[in-house]
């Protein structure tokens, strides 16, 4: 593996620690700002919304210039936010760094992992993807966990400026060891949109935004909620992110296991399952250990549909599907954003710290609910096909895919 991989990898991990560290810091950014636990939670929204809107601009605009120099331009947008994060003299300034920070995020992603692919030999290909990858799991195990105690013990800002090293290390990397690789010939923009005219990416982007978003309805107030309610000390916070990195570990690797083997099946289970768990933790959140193991549980399943969800879409987008799978990994920070609105509602409504919970559940179910409808259209348009052409389903695919 090529040491380009290295600095991609790099860049990805302070990707992943931004996004999901302000989690464990909500309580004492809000502080500092003196505004509320829900208002901090804009924070996550913002980011959420930034990737949603950055990740297809970013992409669109990566096709006028060299891979590699877009990939610098994307860490040095990732730089100038977390530093404006860490130096933000008001609540408005840090919101407007998190947005400038959160534009590089899914066009790193989407971008990056055609250059890894591109580095190795054709039986590589995946190995490297996953390499790249590697830096975003390892970030909410590693990079999370020690932003947030860094966070809680030097100051909230210091974390924030450690990311913004992290993103100069990435650049560096990118500028030193990334080759320069020519355009793609032929690329047009009229392809990529096509995509989004099948029902069948649309519904599976759908089910990233409720699916995902039910994750973070809950995870997003996990230390106001394992603080005030379970009775952790704020240290402890920070092992509760582990824990939740590592369930988001597991099930990232087991939803990818299964994704190739039976897609929708593995939708079904991991959604359905995740519904159940959020649910219970409004109860399991009053016990140490419960609580403990529902935040293991619901990294693991949460994330058991992200393997699933990018490749369905993938399937669906057929030919050209750079700009879907860009906008896919916006479609999972929608969710976010979403997710993080609403537990805030609930929250200011006098509802508790669980009650995100519940929200995070009847957005999981609702993502259930998508994946069955898709599979009944899926079915009845291969019946369809069938009566037209007297193909079998399996005569289908293969014409599709030739």
């Amino acid at each position: 593996m090529p040491l380009a991989l290295l600095a991609l990898a790099i860049g990805a991990f302070g990707i992943g620690t931004t996004e999901f560290v302000i989690m464990g810091l909500l309580p004492e950014v809000a502080g500092d700002f003196g505004v509320s636990i829900p208002t901090a939670g804009f924070l996550v929204t913002g980011y959420a919304l930034g990737v949603v809107l950055g990740a297809p601009l970013m992409t669109v605009l990566g096709t006028k210039v060299s891979r590699k120099r877009m990939l610098m331009l994307l860490m040095g947008l990732f730089i100038v936010g977390n530093l404006l994060s860490a130096v933000a003299p008001a609540f408005a300034v840090m919101l407007i760094g998190r947005v400038v920070a959160s534009l590089a995020h899914g066009a790193f992603f989407g971008i990056g992992s055609v250059v890894a692919a591109d580095l190795v030999a054709p039986d590589k290909k995946a190995g490297a993807i996953a390499m790249m990858f590697t830096g975003l799991t390892v970030a909410n195990v590693v990079g999370v966990p020690l932003g947030t105690l860094v966070g809680q013990t030097v100051g909230w800002r210091v974390t924030f400026g450690v990311v913004a090293v992290l993103g100069v290390l990435g650049l560096a990397g990118i500028a030193k060891l990334v080759p320069e690789l020519p355009r793609a010939e032929g690329v047009r923009l009229r392809h990529e949109l096509a995509a989004f005219k099948n029902t069948q990416v649309l519904l599976a982007m759908a089910m990233t935004v409720l699916g995902f978003g039910g994750v973070f309805a809950a995870i997003t107030y996990i230390a106001p909620m394992a603080t005030h309610v379970t009775g952790f000390a704020e240290g402890s916070v920070t092992w509760l992110l582990v824990l939740f990195g590592l369930g988001m570990v597991v099930g990232n690797l087991v939803g990818g296991r299964y994704a190739d083997r039976a897609l929708m099946p593995m939708l079904y289970v991991s959604l359905g399952s995740l519904a159940v768990v959020l649910a219970l933790f409004t109860l399991t959140a009053h016990n140490k250990v419960l609580a403990a193991v529902t935040i293991v549980l619901i990294g693991a399943l949460g994330f058991a549909t992200v393997p699933p969800l990018q490749k369905r879409v993938l399937d669906q987008a057929h030919g050209a599907p750079t700009l879907a799978s860009a906008v896919n990994i916006g479609a999972f920070n929608l969710g976010n954003a979403l997710a993080a609105w609403l537990g805030g509602l609930v929250i200011a409504g006098g509802l508790g710290y669980t009650a995100p919970n519940w929200v995070g559940a009847a957005l999981a179910t609702a993502a259930l609910v998508l994946a069955l409808v898709s599979a009944t259209l899926e079915r009845r348009d291969g019946a369809v096909a069938a009566l037209v052409t007297g193909w079998t389903p399996a005569e289908q695919s293969a014409a599709v895919h030739h």
